[in-house]
């Protein structure tokens, strides 16, 4: 038996093998930052090349690259697939260099220019019709999403036995908040449409100039999510009034849209994804040890409280300020203490979220 696992191809003889097929043998891989998933990017040196390494087990790459094909068939700037292996989960693709938003921001580029492309980018994609054979945005997923606050942010505040005694509660008064948005099924839904995943691509126009990155996880929803998770970033505050500016921005561009219905979908929104976010910052942190999530939670927690002023989550409100005192305070410094330690365990679960 252990003659046989021993002659297994590993993770990186899959990826020589691959590589070879696609004549780039001699390649040399530099590998990138990982994030809060299990997928890896190599880029080829000087190739102009990554290599997408998306465990099959875990992160299947088939939709990565059926949803690329539908974002580029609308113009828009997917990377383009060079070679692609559904079965090793692997493939090659373009490399859009290094020109994130994040580091233009970081670097002084205008922030305006930037998120107008963005929302530009949004309103090209929504007046497409969302492909039919992608699942919802459902209530289950939803309902699947904001329990993360329940299961890993609330026993922080709580302990672990109160905070699974009042599950039940807090998702029958969640499900009644995005009970009405549940339903949508306006637009093809990226789900992490935020600075970490645009790039600016020189040498194109239009919309086309905006790069779009870690899409493999589109549902079929509310056009006004991926607009909410633009302007409300767990890792970066946006002012205001450009906050404002932009979703006018969208919506002027979109005179078709109900734009009283569309507000009140980004609200109750807004607090579904603040929820998610909030448990998966603190599960990366005490379970997977990536402690650099905790930085964001004051952000990030300062968005959900604002979100759950909306009239639709009174009763939630309510709710949190009877059964989870503290809740919209910032976590003490000896929780935070406690979540840099390792081993840390709350509940169990998967390691993959997208924020």
């Amino acid at each position: 038996m252990t003659d046989a696992l021993a002659s297994l191809p590993t993770r990186e003889d899959q990826r020589a093998a691959f590589l070879a097929r696609a004549g780039f043998a001699k390649a040399v891989l530099v590998a990138l930052p990982a994030d809060a998933s299990t997928r890896r990017y190599f880029r080829l040196d000087g190739a102009g090349l990554l290599l997408m390494d998306s465990p099959p087990h875990s992160e299947p790459i088939g939709p990565f690259v059926r949803i690329a094909r539908q974002l580029q068939g609308l113009g828009l700037s997917a990377p383009a697939l060079l070679q692609v292996d559904e079965e090793a989960g692997l493939a090659l693709i373009e490399d859009f260099g290094h020109d994130t938003y994040t580091r233009l921001l970081a670097a002084g580029h205008p922030e305006s220019e930037l998120y107008h492309l963005a929302v530009d980018t949004l309103v090209v994609l929504h007046r497409a019709a969302p492909a039919a054979e992608l699942a919802p945005y459902d209530k289950q997923r939803l309902a699947d999403e904001y329990r993360l606050f329940i299961d890993w942010y609330v026993p922080l505040l709580v302990g672990k036995e109160t905070a699974q005694a009042l599950r039940d509660e807090y998702l029958a008064l969640f499900a009644d908040a995005c009970g009405d948005v549940a339903k949508r099924r306006e637009a093809l839904v990226l789900r992490d449409f935020h600075v970490d995943n645009l790039m600016l691509l020189q040498g194109r126009k239009g919309v086309a100039t905006c790069g779009l990155l870690d899409f493999q996880d589109a549902l079929v929803g509310a056009a006004a999510y991926d607009l909410m998770s633009l302007l409300e970033d767990a890792r970066r505050d946006v002012p205001e009034a450009l906050r404002k500016a932009l979703i006018k921005h969208y919506l002027l561009q979109r005179p078709e849209l109900d734009a009283r219905r569309f507000l009140e979908d980004y609200r109750r929104l807004a607090a579904q994804r603040h929820a998610k976010v909030l448990g998966i910052f603190v599960r990366l942190a005490g379970r997977d040890g990536k402690h650099a999530y905790l930085a964001h939670l004051p952000r990030t927690l300062g968005l959900f409280v604002r979100a759950l002023d909306a009239e639709a989550f009174a009763p939630l409100r309510e709710w949190l300020d009877r059964h989870v005192p503290g809740w919209r305070d910032e976590l003490p410094a000896e929780t935070l203490a406690t979540l840099r330690e390792t081993p840390y365990r709350l509940v169990q679960g998967s390691s993959h979220g997208h924020v």
